[in-house]
């Protein structure tokens, strides 16, 4: 179910979250990283160099660079697609989790802080 936020909580929210991750001793994204990241972890489908580049409206260069690099990290991997062996799938990997349960603990914590 879609939820309605004021416009403030909205950035100061995605402010606060991507603060927390400048801060952290961690994996640095750029925003087509962070942008495929998060796309690959909620919104529930079996993605694609191809279905993401058109969900994202990019390049399918912009997303196998990107995805090269969350590999390389560990936030994701590819796998066969068992349907379509010409096909890739990504996949989650426990290190992707966990930065997605870090990543919605801060944005709860800030909402939940949030005096409008």
């Amino acid at each position: 179910m879609p939820v309605t936020l004021p416009a403030e909580l909205a950035a100061t929210i995605l402010r606060e979250v991507l603060v927390g991750l400048v801060r952290r001793d961690g994996p640095v994204l750029t925003s087509h990283q962070f942008a495929v990241f998060l796309t690959c972890y909620t919104v529930p489908d079996d993605h694609t160099v191809r279905g993401l580049a058109r969900r994202l409206d990019v390049s399918k260069s912009v997303i196998t660079r990107s995805l090269d690099k969350l590999a390389a990290l560990g936030l994701a991997q590819r796998r066969p697609d068992p349907q379509d062996r010409r096909s890739v799938l990504v996949a989650h990997t426990v290190a992707g989790a966990a930065l997605m349960l870090e990543i919605t603990g801060a944005a709860v914590q800030s909402a939940e802080g949030w005096q409008g």
